[in-house]
């Protein structure tokens, strides 16, 4: 890995336990701390108070939908460069531009593999 993935922060954002747990025990395996929440208003509560370095959102949730959680990360000037990635089980165009449009920096599918989750990390994690 050309990426060091030790104590970064991530966040993952999904209303279904068995995503979260997944990705939670893929990334802490990398040596990422990582922080989960269940949906969008869960999340905008927790990144205020951690900061994470990437944050994963799915976008079908409860109460709070990824697109709507994406854009209010985006549009507040502390977090919106942080990188946000949309996970979804849908692999359409038109969810895929629907998360461009609300700010989101990639798109991935579920489900992830592992080396889609780390490969993704590491693309947003690299110093611009």
């Amino acid at each position: 890995m050309d990426v060091n993935l030790e104590n970064l922060k991530v966040m993952v954002i999904d209303d279904s336990k068995t995503i979260r747990r997944t990705a939670e025990t893929l990334l802490k395996k990398a040596g990422c701390m990582v922080v989960t929440a269940t949906d969008g208003f869960d999340a905008l509560a927790k990144i205020a108070d951690t900061k994470p370095d990437i944050i994963f959102v799915d976008i079908m949730m409860p109460r709070l939908d990824g697109y709507q959680t994406c854009a209010l990360i985006k549009n507040n000037s502390e977090f919106k460069s942080t990188p946000v990635i949309m996970l979804s089980s849908k692999d359409g165009l038109f969810d895929k531009a629907k998360g461009r449009i609300v700010g989101s920096d990639q798109y991935l599918t579920k489900p992830f593999s592992k080396s889609e989750l780390l490969s993704t990390i590491e693309a947003h994690a690299k110093p611009k």
